[in-house]
């Protein structure tokens, strides 16, 4: 049986390092690591993948620095609207959640949505009034709020840009960062999940729903073959069902797990303009985190092992 692991993403694009502090680098090496261990521990315990993903996300999700829940963007008018997805690779259940915004872990809907309904995508309102029924506290919007996020809000509306992410101080610049985060693991048992969840894009038309809730597209798993996470050009994502595309030309294509991923990352979305990256593990413990954007915030970690954490190229920690 192979080595349980877990991958997981804080999104991609253009990093220019000389925007990044020492400092500030080492807050995301830190919150990368330790959501990391976090998911070890849980696989390491004989916890499933299912459950290890769900715990990442939502760590993801509770961190300022990285685009979900706590420190999401802001849409054009000012609004949060967040999207998740999970998806179990042992019998294929999915759930989704989209456009939500009285929800602290959209990551946790969309579990109550895998678990609870016949229904893989619920959205806005009807999303919301589901995971109070399955027990989640509505919160109120204003709990995602940060100060840096709004200020971007403020510069896009200025230049009337959708910007996708950080900018200024951070590592990334904010015309060409994809704010997602994403949890990808392979359990004990053999069982293969993944999960994403966003705040989507700054400035974004209320309304508008990305890759990261769309099974095959940002978030897919299947036990046959991998398990995958998206972070980048959503709408790119979407059209090329870039999720799923990997898993095809593993199961139809005879790829390896490294062959698809590059395949898909490093030709099939340049050739629509598709910037960012994937988190995959394929059924034998294998990872694969590439990415065609200057960096990604990445980690994995094998049980048992030290984390592997970066952001740049050829960067491990």
């Amino acid at each position: 049986m192979s080595k349980a692991v877990i991958a997981i993403h804080g999104g991609a694009g253009a990093i220019t390092r000389a925007q990044l502090s020492p400092e500030k680098e080492l807050l995301y090496i830190k919150a990368l690591s330790e959501i990391v261990e976090v998911g070890q521990s849980v696989l390491g315990a004989g916890g499933s993948a299912l459950d290890a993903v769900t715990e990442a996300v939502r760590l993801l999700e509770e961190c300022p620095l990285f685009n979900a829940g706590i420190g999401a963007v802001f849409t054009h008018d000012g609004t949060h609207e967040l999207d998740a997805c999970i998806m179990d690779g042992n019998t294929l259940e999915a759930g989704a959640v989209a456009g939500v915004s009285h929800i602290r872990n959209p990551v946790l809907a969309a579990r109550q949505v895998l678990e609870h309904s016949p229904h893989v995508l619920l959205i806005g309102r009807g999303a919301e009034n589901f995971a109070q029924q399955q027990g989640l506290e509505p919160v109120s919007p204003d709990i995602f709020f940060t100060q840096e996020r709004w200020d971007q809000l403020q510069r896009a509306r200025t230049s009337q840009q959708t910007v996708l992410d950080h900018d200024g101080g951070e590592p990334i610049n904010s015309d060409t960062k994809f704010g997602t985060v994403g949890a990808v693991a392979l359990d004990q048992y053999g069982n293969l999940a993944a999960a994403t969840s966003t705040g989507g894009m700054t400035n974004k038309m209320p309304g508008r729903v990305g890759d990261s809730p769309i099974i095959g597209a940002g978030c897919y798993a299947n036990n046959a073959n991998v398990a995958v996470s998206c972070t980048g050009t959503g709408e790119v994502f979407m059209k090329t069902l870039a999720a799923y595309d990997i898993a095809a030309l593993m199961e139809y294509g005879g790829l390896s797990l490294q062959q698809a991923t590059e395949r898909v990352v490093m030709e099939k979305l340049p050739a629509l303009q598709g910037s960012g990256g994937v988190i995959a593990i394929d059924n034998e413990g294998n990872v694969a985190l590439p990415f065609n954007s200057e960096g990604m915030y990445r980690g994995y970690g094998y049980v048992g092992d030290a984390p592997n954490v970066g952001i740049y190229h050829s960067q491990e920690h």
